[in-house]
């Protein structure tokens, strides 16, 4: 029986899997857009509320008119390669919080933060489309529903996301905040940095698309680096590759993003 059990695990995984754009990496998909949206809406609501937004400053516009340059890039490069249904996902929203925090996210479906602590290191709009491209690059890639799906495995075994709420909510929620990258990422770091990673190659193409030069890229994350200054890392670096690794293959990329920018 167990060993049935276990052969219709590995085929249940075998048929969840799904492809990122671009990368084409195969990725495990157990839990689906429409069950985690939900759970992103009610999250993404507390952090308003809970949060001073000032969106309506002048830094809060430039996040803003950043995030809408590039939403409208992503949607039109996921249409022209066959990822419409993937466009149509999203309902974007783009708001600066008030906090020291050197941080940025963005949760399934395009729900974008960033806080006024990383702003000082994005200095320009640009700066602001290095990092967004990579948070919202996080959010194309699934990223979020993959490491729910490894999540609920691991957990719960093999099963759906409505059975693990049913059987343990909280530790389900805990599950979601890490997934989205809120929660605590303790025993994740490996798999999470094989997704920033991802994201950094991703991020580059779309700031690239969006007519954002992505020559700017490493420069941002030579500033990122200095902030450190032999201290604890901000947030932002906390689960990311070694920089000098993260310049360095942005460096490699770079060719194939100028393409991008040069077509523009």
């Amino acid at each position: 029986m167990k060993k049935l059990a276990l052969i219709f695990g590995l085929g249940l995984i075998f048929y969840a899997c799904a492809k990122v754009p671009l990368t084409g990496r195969s990725q495990l998909a157990l839990v689906s857009s429409e069950e985690i949206q939900p759970l992103v809406d009610e999250q993404y609501d507390q952090v308003l509320k809970e949060n001073k937004v000032v969106t309506g400053s002048a830094d809060g516009q430039k996040v803003l008119k950043v995030g809408k340059r590039m939403a409208a890039a992503v949607e039109s490069y996921l249409r022209d390669s066959g990822y419409a249904e993937l466009a149509d996902d999203f309902s974007w929203e783009f708001n600066l919080i008030e906090s020291e925090q050197v941080n940025a996210w963005c949760m399934p479906g395009g729900k974008v933060a960033f806080y006024t602590g990383i702003m000082p290191i994005t200095q320009t709009e640009t700066g602001i489309a290095v990092v967004m491209g990579h948070e919202i690059a996080h959010a194309v890639a699934a990223h979020s529903r993959e490491r729910m799906s490894n999540g609920l495995i691991a957990n719960f075994g093999v099963g759906l996301l409505s059975t693990a709420i049913g059987q343990n909510p909280s530790l389900t929620q805990s599950i979601f905040l890490q997934s989205v990258g809120i929660g605590s990422e303790l025993g994740m770091l490996s798999f999470s940095r094989k997704h920033e990673t991802e994201a950094d190659q991703l991020g580059l193409t779309f700031m690239a698309i969006a007519g954002y030069d992505p020559r700017e890229a490493p420069i941002f994350w030579e500033r990122m680096q200095a902030q450190s200054n032999g201290q604890a890392p901000p947030e932002f670096l906390s689960t990311h590759p070694d920089p000098r690794n993260r310049i360095k293959k942005l460096n490699e990329w770079m060719p194939d993003a100028l393409k991008y920018y040069n077509a523009q």
